[in-house]
């Protein structure tokens, strides 16, 4: 352990601090997290956090939520520039404007969204949990926002019901194509693929595996294979090769990094730590509409 790992470590115990760090942060962050997850698992543990202070080592929707989920805690997001590109794709407005428009239908909102779009929405979901949300939800129409291609995902897997797509994506995922595909089987021909639902429908074509980064992990500890090749960012490379050295890990393209989920590092999780930032605020509605979406979701 570094010197400074150490003073993290140090300080987390005497500001009374839980870190929590996603699959999609550097090694580092992760090693240093009292937990890692996705967007689903970092909810959960932020609400059942005991302790004073959450910094949460991610991008600035999942503070929020940590925040929404713990109104009463110190959130602290280290890197206040840690945005994520398909949650700004999305409005209150334009989710107000599809509620007028399909007035019979639930409104599906992606985690990945800010505090303020989930204000607007019935129900929040994750990549984990969407196709689950969709099949118990009554309605049988469903506006899915802001993204495209996990909507899709969701909608081919609940063909009884008829969705209304959002046009946002994620940048890092919806730039891989089939020929990155094609040329990571060409290399690894005995691995399986395992690809994430925000991928666009031509490229979860080629998968043998669709899930989430934590499905994804899990199907690489439960599988008998030996190579893989992973389809979604690279932090869950890096990770896979960290809990199973004896297996083969390879990332489907260099495309998969995100440049936000990259923007902390540890002298930033010590600064926030030590000066207390950067803290998440949020107004009244959207603590009060958010959290009603998010806890309809853990509560599923």
């Amino acid at each position: 352990m570094s010197e400074l790992e150490d003073k993290i470590i140090q300080l987390k115990k005497q500001k009374n601090a839980l870190i929590l760090a996603h699959f999609y942060q550097t090694l580092d962050i992760q090693n240093i997290a009292d937990h890692v997850g996705d967007s689903f698992e970092l909810a959960k543990y932020a609400q059942k956090a005991t302790q004073a202070v959450i910094v949460l080592c991610g991008v600035t929707f999942m503070a929020e939520s940590a925040k929404i989920l713990n109104p009463d805690k110190t959130v602290l997001l280290p890197v206040p520039d840690a945005g994520c590109p398909m949650a700004d794709m999305v409005t209150p407005e334009d989710v107000k404007a599809l509620k007028e428009q399909y007035p019979d239908a639930a409104v599906m909102c992606y985690i990945n969204s800010s505090a303020a779009v989930k204000a607007e929405c019935d129900i929040c979901c994750t990549s984990s949990s969407a196709v689950k949300i969709a099949k118990v939800l009554p309605q049988k129409q469903i506006i899915f926002v802001p993204d495209q291609n996990l909507g899709a995902y969701v909608a081919s897997q609940v063909p009884e019901k008829e969705f209304i797509l959002f046009h946002g994506f994620c940048p890092t995922h919806h730039r891989v194509s089939v020929e990155d595909v094609m040329c990571a089987k060409a290399a690894y021909p005995d691995a399986m693929v395992l690809i994430h639902p925000e991928c666009t429908t031509a490229v979860l074509r080629q998968a043998d595996y669709i899930g989430s980064t934590s499905g994804i992990i899990k199907q690489v500890e439960q599988s008998d294979q030996k190579a893989f090749i992973i389809g979604t960012e690279l932090g869950v490379a890096e990770r896979l090769r960290q809990l199973y050295p004896e297996k083969q890990i390879h990332l489907l393209t260099d495309k998969l990094i995100c440049p936000n989920m990259k923007k902390t590092h540890l002298r930033d999780v010590f600064s926030s730590l030590e000066n207390n930032v950067y803290e998440i605020k949020l107004s009244q509605n959207e603590m009060e509409g958010a959290k009603k979406s998010l806890e309809r979701m853990i509560n599923v």
